[in-house]
């Protein structure tokens, strides 16, 4: 399992988060957003997300991270709307 987790958090800013004393969830924001953007896998970001929840969400369930992970993994609310361009002002 370590083997997987490794591969999935390739620079660890997941594993690091946990151990930063007084981390904000702002931060936690950040650094997840850092991962999700760079950090390059065949497995879908939502597997991914419960396995790093599982490894660390557990034993620190109120840490920020383990926020911005739980998070991560709910539906967005609302419709999605188009926005911008040419079409998007003139109706």
């Amino acid at each position: 399992m370590n083997d997987v987790i490794a591969e999935i958090d390739k620079r660890g800013l997941i594993k690091d988060s946990y151990l930063i004393d007084g981390i904000r969830i702002e931060e936690c924001r950040s650094i997840f957003l850092d991962w999700a953007l760079f950090e390059d896998h065949e497995m879908p970001q939502p597997e991914k997300i419960k396995l790093l929840l599982w490894t660390y969400g557990n034993a620190a369930p109120e840490h920020p991270m383990t926020a911005v992970l739980q998070a991560a993994l709910e539906a967005p609310e609302g419709e999605a709307k188009r926005r911008g361009g040419r079409q998007g002002r003139l109706g």
